[in-house]
């Protein structure tokens, strides 16, 4: 199984950007598939996940209203839309496909990582 994060880049403040992530040897309608980002010298931390049976959608609460993730199985893609975008978002972001523990996917119980991409938002 491979996760391929894409979509990083440099941004300024209050711009968006959209990351993909596509998989090879699963697939993601079956999965509930997360983001995360970590930033230096942080942890790992949840963003967004979807869930396989219902497409239920689950947000940290610092990017509710402005993160939005969802499917493309036609393209077996999961995508974290980014908007209104803060200099502390900049880190590495992640997709990951694992559990669903409450409303979160937990880093210490995830499956398959992705690469990671870089994002910097400039003030």
């Amino acid at each position: 199984v491979q996760l391929q994060a894409s979509g990083g880049g440099l941004v300024q403040a209050g711009g968006s950007l959209r990351l993909s992530c596509a998989a090879s040897g699963l697939t993601f309608s079956s999965s509930n598939v997360a983001w995360f980002s970590q930033a230096p010298g942080k942890e790992r931390e949840f963003l967004a996940a979807v869930t396989w049976s219902s497409d239920r959608t689950y947000y940290a609460d610092s990017v509710k209203g402005r993160f939005t993730i969802s499917r493309d199985n036609a393209k077996n893609m999961v995508l974290l839309q980014m908007n209104s975008l803060k200099p502390e978002n900049t880190a590495v972001y992640y997709c990951a496909v694992g559990p669903l523990v409450g409303e979160e996917v937990r880093a210490r119980t995830v499956r398959y990582w992705g690469q990671g991409t870089q994002v910097t938002v400039s003030s």
